[in-house]
């Protein structure tokens, strides 16, 4: 399919997403008497008044602000002018959601799947400014009638199917095409491309000895071999994890090949045991799939978004392709070389996360019953689903992983080294650089189930962006991040003992002065917590990735549940199992999708 076909595709897609039939604009009749007549009509019936207006509503990354033009009583433009929120994740909302007010002349306009509190900003910053233009807003937030869609059925054909495009699925693509691929045509069912990478932390393990070397940190592929077996108390396949951590850095030489810029320290994230966390430049995961989604359409890789796969064909005991559900269309597509799937785990579906509980770290009986996700919502586990239809083996289902705060409480930063934590009686209860699943069960255990991560001015950048990319300030606005100029001051504002957090700080630093934290054996150091303003963040765990998934082997081949492979299926990322056992180390996700997203690619391609 040629470029020009592609593009007409995905602009075909986004209107289609808004339910606007594509039917031909009528051209304005020329100036007259009673079209002047019907033009103030119009403008009393709706209210506005022509002129340019703005508005502005709070957003994830603080105020969004738009404008909305209006000439001869319609909307005749809108747009976002001003914005903090995070690149890629809103960029649907910022750009679609004016475009539909126009189109459809109303507010009744849908969000954005997967970001909703950006579009929530949006159509309220739109409502202001239509509001300030004289707007009757309940006229305007009437339901729009939608009119029925009329399905299409289409084949299509590739070397190459690969279902879900977020890091594993453009990894794969970019790998097959490494390796021969002349065709890679991906299936998202969101609306854009990223998953649950998209919204990850960020960070990257590799053991690096060289750089780490510089830092004064000893590391070897050995130890992160290690730490990550033992991490996941041994129930991970020992050989995949072999395979991930030996060539993790390779995959990061690989994305800096690409342009992904790294940043030149290594820390250490919450859960990830040693300093061994390559972040990037870029907030969150959006370094990685700018790099990666960029790599695909350079190399020429159709992505269908806003398509759910629903079932994968079976011929002669070979997967050869899926059958997938757009918006207006029915596809069949064949993969001459097989089926890749990357469809993420199943952290978003908090009913599928308890069917499978059994004896991992949480219980049915230990699982809080209502816990936020950090997953967007595409992360429903319908790709595991699918494979088992035909026959295929999964592995480790009863582990899950709590990440100790939800996606919105990172706060100033997520590394461990310039930070401890407390419960609200001002004391600390676990060792920071703990396990993830450590972290988690004594948080559990401390009063609301509730901790705060305490640091101080030393983390703050110039710019006072957190390493998640958010505006410190905006935090702090928000009330997610307490500032304070002193120690009293910070603890009357959190509620906690003052003469406890005072205690508590003075233990600390004494500890990071000696190297040695005797009470909980904390081995990871950064500075002392002195030097105001202080800061504290209020969090709590959340659901946040799944171990259990399709049974793999080493060439990212799915296998069946007598262990023998199934011809022309392949995985890799959070839909797979077997790889982290019963609690994944912090850091580990990114490492294990790129890798295994590499490896599948060239694997599909033998």
């Amino acid at each position: 399919m040629n470029k020009k076909k592609i593009a007409w595709l995905l602009v075909l897609t986004m209107l289609l997403t808004v339910g606007i039939s594509a039917c031909k604009k009528t051209e304005t009749p020329p100036e007259s008497p009673s079209n002047e007549a019907t033009k103030m009509e119009e403008t009393a019936e709706t209210g506005l008044k022509d002129g340019v207006y703005t508005g502005e509503a709070t957003g994830y990354g603080g105020t969004v602000k738009s404008e909305v033009t209006v000439k001869d009583g319609k909307i005749a433009d809108a747009k976002v002018v001003e914005h903090g929120e995070t690149t890629m994740i809103s960029d649907m909302a910022i750009s679609e959601i004016p475009k539909r007010v126009v189109e459809t002349q109303s507010l009744a306009v849908d969000g954005v799947s997967g970001c909703t509190v950006s579009s929530m900003a949006v159509k309220k910053s739109l409502e202001k400014a239509l509001e300030s233009a004289g707007a009757d807003l309940k006229a305007l937030k009437k339901e729009i009638v939608k009119e029925a869609v009329e399905r299409k059925t289409e084949e299509k054909e590739a070397d190459v199917v690969i279902i879900g495009a977020g890091g594993a699925g453009l990894s794969a693509a970019v790998s097959a095409y490494e390796h021969g691929a002349k065709s890679v045509i991906i299936v998202e069912k969101m609306p854009f491309i990223g998953g649950n990478t998209l919204r990850a932390g960020g960070a990257y393990n590799a053991a690096d000895p060289e750089v780490q070397k510089a830092q004064g940190i000893e590391d070897s592929i050995e130890k992160h071999i290690e730490q990550t077996y033992e991490g996941g108390h041994k129930v991970g396949n020992l050989d995949l994890v072999t395979v991930m951590c030996t060539n993790a850095l390779d995959g990061v030489h690989w994305l800096a090949d690409m342009g992904l810029e790294w940043k030149e320290k290594i820390g250490s994230v919450v859960g990830s045991k040693w300093p061994r966390s390559h972040q990037t430049e870029k907030p969150l995961g959006t370094g990685y799939i700018t790099v990666l989604g960029n790599k695909v359409k350079e190399l020429g890789g159709e992505i269908l978004l806003n398509t759910k796969a629903s079932e994968l064909i079976v011929e002669d005991g070979k997967v050869v392709g899926v059958k997938a559900e757009g918006i207006d269309t029915d596809y069949t597509i064949r993969g001459n070389k097989g089926v890749i799937m990357a469809t993420g785990g199943y952290a978003g579906n908090p009913e599928m996360v308890r069917e499978y509980l059994s004896d991992g770290v949480y219980t049915k009986e230990n699982l809080p019953e209502k816990l936020v996700s950090t997953n967007h919502p595409g992360a429903t586990g319908e790709g595991i689903l699918m494979a088992q239809k035909i026959g295929a083996d999964v592995i480790d289902m009863q582990h899950i992983q709590l990440l100790p705060m939800p996606g919105d409480r990172f706060g100033p930063s997520i590394n461990v080294e310039d930070s401890f934590f407390i419960n609200k009686e001002g004391k600390r209860y676990v060792k920071e650089d703990g396990g993830r699943d450590e972290i988690c069960l004594a948080t559990l255990a401390q009063t609301d189930g509730q901790y705060f991560m305490i640091t101080d001015a030393q983390i703050v950048p110039e710019n006072r962006k957190t390493l998640s990319g958010e505006n410190l300030d905006v935090l702090i606005a928000k009330g997610i991040v307490v500032e304070a100029d002193s120690v009293e001051d910070l603890a009357e504002k959190i509620g906690v003992p003052a003469d406890a957090l005072k205690e508590t700080i003075d233990t600390f630093n004494g500890y990071v002065e000696k190297q040695e934290d005797p009470e909980f054996g904390r081995t990871v150091w950064g500075k002392k917590i002195e030097k105001a303003p202080f800061y504290a963040t209020l969090r709590y765990p959340a659901l946040h990735h799944t171990m259990g998934g399709l049974h793999i082997n080493t060439e990212a081949q799915v296998l069946n549940k007598d262990g023998k492979v199934i011809p022309g299926l392949f995985a890799a990322g959070e839909v797979t199992g077997g790889i982290h056992g019963d609690n994944r180390l912090g850091g580990n996700a990114i490492a294990d999708i790129i890798v295994f997203g590499r490896i599948a690619g060239e694997s599909i391609m033998k």
